[in-house]
C-alpha cells in the first residue's frame, strides 16, 4: 500500500509539480493538499494517523509553515514534516527555525519552473521521503497510532530560561535543556546539561588540539544539543561539516552562535583557527585545514562534489593528515550514508593521534554515518546526543 502524503503550499503550481513527482511511483501517493497552514492543520487533526509525511511550504497566508509547526507542538501532535523551502530573502533563516520547531529536514525549492522539472529536484524529494518515512521513529509512530496523537519531543526545549538567557554569552548559568529523538514515543527525554568548565581544566595542557565534527540528516537540530553546551574556553578550535546547500549555513551558524557561549561562525577562506571557536563549512564549498606559518588556517574550495556532497567531511578529515596537531578529536553525528568514515580511516592509517566519538543509534535521527564509522572499530566512545559535548570537553579540556 502506498504511503499517503499531505502537501501544504499556497502555490497551485508547486502543489501540482510536487504531486506529480510523488505520484509517479508506486510507493507514495498524495492523499490531500492544502493551500495554507490553517487548512493543513485541519487536515492533520481530522486524519491524525493518515499521513506518513507532510510536505510543507513556509511562506503562506493565514498561517505560515513556522506557525503550523509551532501549533503542532503546542497540541502535542506528532507528524513527520519535510519543508520545501527557498533560499531567497529570509528563507534560509526561516528554514533553520523550521528545523528547530520540529521539521524532519528540508528540500530547497527551485527558483524557476524549469528547475521544478529537473531530475535533481525529483530525486531529492523521493530521497527525503524515503529517509523520513523509513526511520524507526516513523515506523513506530505508524505502528502505535491511536486516536490520541503522540507527543512530539522533536526540538530543543529550554527549562526555565528564556532564549535571551541562552544567548547571553559569558554567563555560567548551569543551563539545562531536554531533547529527544524525533517522533520516538518510547524514549524519555534526555537531559542535556551545559558542561561545567572547571572540572576539565588542565587536561593535556600545552597541546595543540582540534575537534573535527561531521553530521548530515538531523544535524541542525542535533547540533543545538552539542554546540551550546560547550564551554567558551574549550581548549581547541572546531571545524564542522554539516551537509547543507549554499545559503543555509550562515543562518545555522548565526543561530548556534546566539545560543552558545563558544563562538560560532560560517567559515571564511583564510580564517585562522582559534581555540574556543567553531567554524562551519559553507554550504556548497569544501573545507580544508592547512598549516601556514605558525597558524592553522581554513581553506575553502569549489572542487566537484564527492558522492554528491559539497562540503564533504572526508575532504576535511583528509586535509588533517598534513597537519601536526598533538591530537584530533573526530566526532560523527546523525546522518545518511558514510561520509567521514574514509577520512577518519585515513587519519588512523597515517598514524595521527585521534580520539573518535560517535553518536549512538538510539539518539540518531538517521543512524548511517555513525554506524559506518562504528563498523571500522576505530571509535573510542559511543555516546548519546546529550553526552557528546561532555565527551568532547572531557577529551580536550578547557584553557
Amino acid at each position: 500500500m502506498a504511503k499517503k502524503i499531505l502537501i501544504i503550499d499556497d502555490s497551485a503550481l508547486m502543489r501540482r509539480v510536487i504531486s506529480d513527482i510523488i505520484n509517479e511511483g508506486n510507493e507514495y501517493e498524495v492523499a490531500a493538499v492544502a493551500r495554507d497552514g490553517v487548512e493543513g492543520f485541519d487536515k492533520i487533526v481530522s486524519n491524525p494517523n493518515m499521513y506518513s509525511a507532510v510536505i510543507l511550504d513556509i511562506n503562506m497566508p493565514k498561517m505560515n509553515g513556522l506557525e503550523l509547526l509551532k501549533k503542532l507542538q503546542q497540541n502535542n501532535i506528532s507528524q513527520t514534516v519535510i519543508v520545501v523551502s527557498t533560499v531567497a530573502k529570509e528563507g534560509a533563516k526561516e528554514t533553520i527555525q523550521a528545523l528547530e520547531y520540529g521539521a524532519f529536514d528540508f528540500v530547497t525549492k527551485p527558483e524557476n519552473y524549469l528547475e521544478t522539472k529537473s531530475e535533481r529536484f525529483k530525486k531529492r524529494i523521493h530521497e527525503m521521503l524515503d529517509v523520513a518515512t523509513n526511520t524507526r521513529e516513523s515506523r513506530e509512530r505508524v505502528a502505535q497510532a491511536s486516536s490520541s496523537p503522540l507527543r512530539n519531543t522533536n526540538t530543543l526545549k529550554t527549562t526555565g530560561l528564556s532564549s535571551k538567557t541562552i544567548a547571553n554569552k559569558g554567563t555560567n548559568s548551569g543551563l539545562t535543556s531536554t531533547t529527544s529523538r524525533p517522533l520516538r514515543s518510547s524514549l524519555s527525554q534526555t537531559t542535556v546539561s551545559k558542561v561545567s568548565a572547571s572540572q576539565y581544566s588542565g587536561i593535556k595542557k600545552g597541546k595543540q588540539k582540534l575537534v573535527a565534527l561531521a553530521c548530515s540528516t538531523g544535524g541542525p537540530k542535533s547540533l543545538q544539543s552539542v554546540i551550546p553546551m560547550l564551554p567558551k574556553n574549550l581548549d581547541a578550535g572546531m571545524v564542522l561539516v554539516q551537509h547543507m546547500p549554499a545559503g543555509f549555513t550562515a543562518s545555522l551558524a548565526q543561530r548556534l552562535d546566539e545560543m552558545s557561549e563558544i563562538s560560532v561562525k560560517e567559515a571564511a577562506d583564510g580564517d585562522i583557527i582559534n581555540k574556543g571557536h567553531v567554524y562551519i563549512a559553507p554550504g556548497g564549498r569544501h573545507i580544508k585545514v592547512m598549516k601556514e606559518g605558525a597558524n592553522y588556517v581554513i581553506r575553502l574550495n569549489d572542487a566537484p562534489a564527492i558522492d554528491g556532497l559539497r562540503p564533504c567531511a572526508n575532504v576535511m578529515y583528509d586535509s588533517l593528515q598534513n597537519t601536526s596537531f598533538d591530537e584530533i578529536t573526530c566526532v560523527v553525528l546523525t546522518g545518511m550514508g558514510a561520509d567521514g568514515t574514509n577520512g577518519i580511516k585515513g587519519l588512523a592509517a597515517s598514524k595521527k593521534n585521534i580520539h573518535v566519538i560517535a553518536q549512538d543509534e538510539q539518539t540518531c535521527v538517521v543512524y548511517g554515518m555513525p554506524k559506518a564509522l562504528a563498523l571500522t572499530g576505530l571509535v573510542n566512545e559511543v555516546v548519546p546526543l546529550g553526552k557528546v559535548a561532555e565527551a568532547i570537553t572531557k577529551n580536550v579540556g578547557v584553557s
